[in-house]
């Protein structure tokens, strides 16, 4: 389905809007070899300096395919961008396009001129509802629409595309005043709102309120399409609710040109991503039968919390502790939840156990840190599981390797595959500084065999884990080897260390492993677990071969 935009015969007529999923360069990059059909590649909005944006709780789901959310443009700033966007390599029949924000005409003109060279186009955020002072606070007045516009294009030759908000009684003033400053193009529409959403009568957004977004602004996006196209001839892209081919064609027939589409991408995997936009672009040809991408798209996402109460903080040394909670969850070896304390925030965690409930926890920041001292009786809430369940064959020979917190990814998953009692087996290597931060070993024992190192030589082997392992690699034959399966967690040098022994001796598609890449959302959409590969850990994983 090639698409003329901008002087580029592009592969697809499909983008990802701005903060979502395509928020990092490996991202980008995985998109451009995964998913033709998204010919524009639009990154996450820029700023001059670097944000990190709004705590956990950044997404909520209000109703099946509807959310609100509030990222509060995280992003790296314009100069560690440079060096993100200067890496990527952008096909002929692909179209980057750079978004950039600024607290004033200037900031805008600074961030343009700094990420412009490498760039195909950028694009303007004024439209951003949830952010004090950028976005929709800039986007509503025709006049400093105009003033932002003509600054940018007074510094680069590059298309300028002026993203709008819904939340305005007069788009079309907005996209007249965008175009007669110079801007090439429009885009519509950002969230609206800013919207609420509560849970056990709680905010659930750090940030309280939040962008709405999702199948409930359909109508919104549409109309405001509509009337960006009665009021001006130029390219729109145009994105707000989209999920089905109908949906496109509608956007279409109002005068979009490119098709933005976000929300409908909460939930999938990176392969089911690339399935979606086949089925969609084949179903806009007929090709497929109709409904086909809309079969897709996951309205089964389960975001809701639901409470648990803390019923013993055992701690373990002085920055790491076992919480464990009254009652049971349905989790699978290889998922994860997200434990939620409202007006603190949120974080993900494997579960240690599942009945009873129970998670490590290590002091690494605010939220661990009061996760620490909280005392029983105290009530929480979780959601979830989210991630991939770990999935092997049932007479596998684990071995599992980790290290700090590592431990809880990686204990249901051993003990529940032995329990299948079908033959498999499990071999656990586990290793810390010292003794003192060692735990749950007697019940790794009772089924599997144990292996410890610490780096002081306090307990079991006195080095890294990885020699250990290595040791104990050296003592199996081949047919034993071509058994193993591997699952490593912990922190990331000692996972690496650990996969660089396990392919001295088996398959890479023999090893999984999982890294901590600042799981966000959970589902998907804000890219922050983003791996050096491009794929997501939190809907890829947790556990990812090297082998897609």
């Amino acid at each position: 389905m090639n698409t003329e935009f901008f002087g580029k015969t592009l592969s697809g007529p499909f983008t990802i809007p701005s903060g979502i999923v395509s928020t990092t360069g490996p991202i980008i990059d995985y998109i451009i070899k995964h998913i033709p059909e998204i010919g524009v590649l639009t990154t996450k909005s820029i700023g001059l300096e670097p944000r990190a944006g709004y705590r956990e709780p950044v997404l909520s789901q209000y109703a099946p395919g509807c959310f609100v959310n509030a990222v509060g443009l995280t992003n790296p700033g314009a100069e560690e961008s440079v060096k993100t966007l200067s890496a990527l390599t952008i096909p002929e029949n692909r179209f980057l396009l750079t978004s950039i924000f600024g607290a004033n005409a200037e900031e805008f003109a600074q961030v343009a001129k700094m990420l412009a060279p490498f760039s195909d186009g950028l694009e303007l955020n004024l439209s951003c509802p949830h952010a004090k002072g950028y976005g929709m606070a800039i986007g509503q007045d025709p006049d400093m629409v105009r003033e932002i516009v003509a600054a940018v294009v007074s510094v680069t030759d590059l298309p300028i595309v002026a993203k709008l908000t819904p939340n305005t009684d007069n788009i079309g003033a907005i996209a007249q005043a965008a175009v007669e400053a110079g801007a090439a193009g429009l885009c519509a529409i950002n969230t609206l709102g800013p919207g609420y959403h509560t849970a056990h009568g709680k905010p659930v957004l750090s940030n309280v309120l939040g962008g709405m977004s999702g199948k409930g602004v359909l109508a919104i996006g549409l109309k405001c399409v509509k009337q960006i196209r009665d009021a001006v001839d130029c390219p729109i892209i145009g994105c707000g609710g989209i999920s089905s081919a109908d949906d496109v064609r509608a956007f279409q027939q109002e005068g979009a040109n490119i098709i933005g589409i976000g929300s409908a991408l909460v939930g999938m995997t990176s392969v089911e991503m690339e399935n979606y936009f086949s089925a969609l672009s084949s179903e806009l040809t007929q090709t497929v039968e109709h409904g086909t991408a809309e079969q897709q798209v996951r309205y089964d996402i389960d975001m809701n919390f639901r409470p648990v109460t803390l019923v013993d903080n055992q701690r373990v040394t002085e920055d790491i502790s076992i919480l464990t909670f009254d009652r049971k969850i349905n989790i699978e070896g290889g998922e994860f939840l997200f434990l939620w304390i409202p007006g603190l925030g949120e974080k993900p965690f494997s579960a240690l156990t599942d009945d009873p409930f129970s998670l490590v926890v290590i002091n690494l920041g605010e939220f661990t840190a009061k996760l620490m001292t909280l005392k029983p009786g105290t009530q929480a809430y979780v959601r979830g599981p989210h991630g991939i369940p770990a999935s092997h064959p049932a007479d596998a020979a684990l071995i599992t390797v980790s290290g700090g917190t590592g431990l809880a990814a990686v204990y249901q998953v051993a003990r529940d595959h032995v329990a299948r009692r079908q033959g498999g087996s499990a071999t656990m290597f586990v290793g810390a500084r010292t003794a003192q931060r060692l735990y749950f070993q007697d019940e790794c024992r009772a089924f599997s065999e144990l292996h410890i190192a610490t780096d002081d030589g306090s307990e079991g082997y006195h080095g890294l884990v990885t020699e250990l392992l290595r040791e104990h690699l050296q003592t199996l034959s081949k047919g034993e080897l071509e058994k193993v399966v591997f699952y490593n967690c912990g922190p990331e040098p000692m996972v690496h260390a650990a996969k660089a022994v396990q392919e001295e001796f088996c398959s890479p598609a023999q090893i999984f492993s999982a890294i901590d890449y600042h799981t966000k959302c959970g589902v998907g959409i804000c890219g922050a677990c983003g791996t050096p590969d491009g794929r997501r850990l939190c809907v890829d994983g947790p556990f990812i071969s090297d082998v897609a």
